[in-house]
């Protein structure tokens, strides 16, 4: 008869360890009892009944057994709607700043899918890693003049090679029934025909600012959507953006009273003469339709109305080899019906400045930085007292392009107009044309009278 030790040596080579140590093992088996007793009770455990559930192993360390602790889950209500998030417990005080809701994406064969026209530095940098954070919308083509840089764009997005155009392909999009919205972003010259082509290859478009460079061009857009019976928008990531929806709230319930003046500026030091914005046939012109039109765009966003008059200068530094065909600098102003008058300026030859300060009578509010992708700054001031209290406003980085899109994936969805449709852009293309006017004649320009508010624009998106 064996030892009993040699027993339990046995049973633990063919049942591993128990959750007993063999110290404990052996004292519960009891050293006295008959060593058949013994065996049998060591064959009776080697045999697992079938129902029992496995026990997971115990994980140790060289110094020792971690604890083990049962799994569980947070309380959570988890509502049938997939558009609504799941509600956690929550874990701050009511005092704290609060958590956001947790994401609620669509499923991916539920998303919009985009073909992106264009793999320049706004498509590499911006709007590609975008889609990693849409919620609606995700990315399933391009359209590239470079097959090499298109592959390896392609291969990282996890694009198949068949949904890869060149731009003589461009119109069999049409065919490709996993493309619903096609996303231009070209040259600004360049929008109207890809924008009236892929209207007429049956896929909605969003297309970036400036819209074209003719108020013309910019019609016959709008027209060849209309037609089409697909829904276009221009990109105007900023009325998305919540920095700016915040202003926006602020001036229209005039927290701080009634605006008297607004006072922007976005310029940058541009380089690379070469580079398609130097070139008018491309660009339309210089400073003003590329950054500028940030400063007007979001002025008439943040008051909701339309000015009825712009005066303006234009100055370019002789020789700037930049400067052959478009303009360096602008400076203009604009006169809205409720009696704002907006100060603004433009460069490409300026260090980087973009903000904008709304003045009213018992307040102001100010975006420094306003316009960049990211790390927007918002502050406010107003009296209290015997002394000015100035806030700010910290509401974190929101992905402007995720932002866009998703309102647009919305509207597609949801058979909606978008915030800011074709007409938006035409409406900017004519305040840009009579600057330029006003610059060349050497006298202010009227506009005709608009009374409606936020005339051309469509319903106001959902706050996040």
């Amino acid at each position: 008869m064996k030892p009993i030790n040699s027993l339990v040596n046995q049973f633990f080579s063919q049942v591993g360890e128990p959750a007993l140590s063999r110290h404990q093992f052996l004292k519960a088996a009891g050293r006295s009892v008959a060593l058949g007793v013994v065996g049998s009770t060591i064959a009776s455990c080697d045999k697992k009944p079938a129902t029992t559930t496995a026990t997971p192993p115990v994980a140790s360390t060289p110094s020792g057994p971690v604890p083990k602790l049962p799994a569980t889950s947070p309380p959570a209500d988890i509502p049938a709607d997939q558009q609504k998030p799941v509600e956690l417990e929550q874990i701050k005080a009511n005092t704290e700043q609060q958590e956001s809701s947790t994401p609620t994406p669509l499923p991916p064969d539920q998303r919009v899918g985009y073909a992106v026209v264009g793999l320049g530095h706004l498509t590499l940098n911006q709007i590609l890693p975008a889609f990693g954070t849409c919620q609606k919308s995700r990315v399933v083509a391009l359209v590239s003049g470079s097959p090499e840089k298109m592959q390896k764009v392609a291969t990282q997005y996890g694009i198949k090679p068949e949904s890869c155009y060149s731009y003589a392909d461009y119109d069999k999009l049409r065919d490709n029934k996993e493309v619903q919205v096609i996303y231009i972003v070209l040259p600004n010259g360049m929008h109207a025909e890809y924008t009236i082509r892929g209207a007429q290859a049956g896929k909605h478009i969003l297309c970036e600012k400036p819209m074209a460079n003719t108020a013309s061009e910019c019609q016959s857009m709008i027209d060849a959507c209309t037609k089409a019976g697909r829904k276009l928008m221009i990109a105007y990531r900023i009325q998305y953006e919540p920095h700016n929806r915040m202003v926006r709230e602020m001036v229209q319930k005039e927290q701080f009273g009634k605006v008297k003046s607004i006072i922007a500026n976005n310029g940058q030091n541009s380089d690379n003469p070469k580079h398609w914005r130097f070139n008018k046939a491309l660009a339309g012109g210089g400073s003003l339709p590329d950054v500028g039109l940030y400063c007007l765009n979001t002025i008439r966003y943040v008051l909701g109305e339309e000015p009825t008059e712009v005066s303006a200068y234009v100055h370019s530094t002789p020789n700037d080899p930049r400067f052959k065909e478009v303009e360096e600098q602008v400076n203009w102003l604009m006169k809205f019906p409720s009696g704002v008058q907006a100060s603004c300026a433009t460069s490409y030859g300026h260090h980087d400045d973009k903000n904008y300060k709304v003045l009213a009578d018992t307040g102001w509010i100010k975006m420094d930085p306003a316009f960049p992708y990211k790390g927007l700054k918002l502050e406010t001031s107003q009296a209290q007292g015997e002394a000015n209290q100035v806030i700010q406003h910290n509401l974190g980085d929101k992905d402007h392009f995720a932002t866009e899109m998703d309102h647009f994936s919305t509207c597609v969805l949801e058979n909606k107009t978008p915030f800011t449709p074709g007409e938006e852009g035409l409406q900017d293309q004519k305040i840009m044309e009579a600057i330029y006017q006003s610059a060349r004649e050497g006298r202010p320009v009227k506009l005709p009278a608009v009374d409606k508010k936020d005339a051309f624009r469509g319903p106001e998106p959902e706050k996040a």
